[in-house]
């Protein structure tokens, strides 16, 4: 059975709750075991994956941010991305991005919805993009 962290950013305890619910649905649905560690924002993630790296087969980073008035969000969003990318590709491990970046906090609610609604869900994109990459290995032709 294989083993996913959920890693989230609970700065935005209702936004990440949503994530959380929906990632953890789809990822019981695929039947992996799950585990989830909660940092206190985004900029966390990367450091709470490279930790429990060896530990896990994949991961999905969770969280929001929102714009503000000054150019931290660009700074933030951009490191944050850039180390979950170079640890996907250095340690060859999935890890799914369900952060959210918006302009206001109304935007960011319409990326959290439940998934009935015609959008997906951002928790539940990173869930599937994990389980995607775990689950498409080799195939003969």
């Amino acid at each position: 059975m294989k083993k996913i962290l959920i890693v989230n950013a609970n700065y935005y305890k209702d936004i990440s709750k949503k994530l959380i619910l929906s990632s953890k649905k789809k990822l019981n649905n695929n039947h992996v075991k799950i585990n989830i560690i909660n940092v206190p924002g985004i900029y966390e993630i990367p450091i709470a994956i490279r930790r429990n790296i060896k530990k896990y087969d994949g991961f999905v980073a969770l969280g929001c941010v929102i714009k503000g008035q000054t150019p931290h969000f660009d700074l933030i969003c951009s490191s944050t991305f850039n180390s979950i990318l170079n640890l996907s590709i250095t340690f060859n491990k999935p890890i799914g991005n369900g952060i959210i970046t918006a302009y206001n906090t109304k935007q960011a609610l319409q990326r959290c919805k439940s998934s009935y609604n015609k959008k997906p869900n951002k928790g539940s994109e990173a869930a599937n993009a994990v389980i995607s990459i775990l689950s498409n290995g080799p195939k003969k032709i």
